[in-house]
């Protein structure tokens, strides 16, 4: 029987971690962190900022620009929830969706966000237009590799609002001169998150 020597185990660990690929993010120079303590924006400012959402799968997917959002806890998980209006083209994607990725964009691309937000998806691949780099997670979920952060939730809940159970005057002041649609709320679960 070989003997099996400490430095001939270290060697073999070195190995396997050098023929070990590098996940997609890593590759394309994000690095993991987890939100509750990597997280250092003020929740309260975040989506005001603008932010872009993306579903769909290896096939096709969209992105759009979303201004709102929160962020915090629910059912003890960690939670992001966005909003999607009923003629929006992600919409489509997001119904069929197990995950979906939210991602942050440095100044340099702000084009990206004002182009995704005033373009739809129905008429030409936004992404492609905007010579970005579609890449997917372990779970399949598309973003962009000139994003900065990228946060990866799992679907838990969604739901359209329905107008007759708002307590103020949103549903008149938002929605009867908006074309777009009432909004409906997807509520995920973060199951990742990278940054560069």
């Amino acid at each position: 029987m070989k003997k099996v020597t400490f430095v001939s185990f270290v060697s073999a660990i070195l190995l396997f971690v050098a023929v070990v690929p590098a996940s997609a993010q890593e590759e394309n120079g994000f690095k993991k962190f987890q939100v509750e303590e990597g997280f250092e924006d003020n929740g309260f400012q975040w989506f005001r900022d603008a932010e872009l959402l993306c579903a769909g799968d290896k096939e096709k997917s969209n992105a759009m620009t979303i201004g709102w959002g929160g962020i915090g806890t629910l059912w003890g998980r960690t939670a992001l929830t966005v909003y999607v209006a009923e003629k929006r083209y992600t919409k489509e994607f997001m119904d069929k969706a197990e995950y979906f990725t939210v991602m942050v964009f440095d100044v340099e691309h702000s084009k990206v966000l004002r182009y995704m937000g005033a373009k739809s998806g129905r008429d030409e691949d936004k992404a492609a237009a905007l010579g970005l780099h579609t890449a997917y997670t372990a779970n399949g979920t598309p973003y962009y590799t000139e994003a900065e952060m990228v946060i990866e939730c799992k679907i838990m809940y969604a739901a359209p609002f329905e107008p007759q159970y708002f307590k103020s005057d949103v549903p008149e002041r938002m929605y009867d001169h908006f074309p777009a649609g009432i909004h409906s709320m997807y509520i995920g679960e973060v199951v990742n998150a990278w940054k560069k």
